[in-house]
């Protein structure tokens, strides 16, 4: 059985995301997947070859301003040169977000994400949940408690730090990460049987 890796490509201002990205890399992990975590504003030589060897990457950022963050944004046109040589054309590619309103306009990032993917060519994974806390008989521990469907969606208060990150996100990102590698193992099947 071949073992998918998956780059997680994230910015993190205060640490609520990096819980994320790390919530994001246990599922993966769990699900079988060689899994590299990357600081895109860090990133070297070395970081873009391994983003360009792994068969899925997962982009997260804060949503600041109704958008992701400006250092994910750099990151963002310097994948152009990946672009240019369609480099990632066919790997998969999904997304998280943080934000401290429960909306907080996260959708937006989620779909810059998917934008960013499609243009290099990927294919997007989103979070195959159903809303969660959304009844009376439902709780703000559910999985996917804010109900968003293109990625993983949290909401920490903005007086709180990375600790505070509702422990039903962190679960949420789990499963991303779970679904992304689950993904690109039927995709790394199918190419092998091609």
């Amino acid at each position: 059985m071949t073992t998918p890796v998956v780059a997680i490509a994230y910015h993190s201002g205060f640490g609520h995301t990096a819980v994320l990205a790390e919530a994001v890399r246990a599922g993966a992990a769990d699900a079988g997947a060689e899994v590299h975590l990357i600081k895109v504003d860090e990133i070297t030589d070395e970081l873009w070859e391994l983003l360009d060897r792994a068969d899925a990457i997962v982009f997260g950022s804060p949503t600041y301003m109704g958008t992701a963050s400006g250092a994910f944004h750099v990151f963002a046109e310097a994948t152009s040169k990946r672009w240019a040589t369609q480099a990632w054309t066919d790997k998969l590619a999904a997304g998280f977000t943080n934000s401290a309103s429960k909306s907080g306009d996260k959708l937006h990032t989620l779909q810059f994400f998917q934008i960013l993917a499609a243009q290099l060519g990927m294919h997007w994974v989103n979070l195959g949940l159903l809303p969660g806390w959304n009844a009376s008989t439902a709780s703000e521990n559910d999985l996917n408690r804010l109900g968003f469907f293109s990625g993983a969606a949290a909401q920490t208060n903005a007086d709180e730090g990375a600790e505070a990150v509702h422990k039903a996100d962190i679960a949420t990102a789990e499963h991303l990460g779970r679904r992304v590698t689950e993904t690109a193992r039927v995709f790394l099947r199918g190419l092998a049987a091609a």
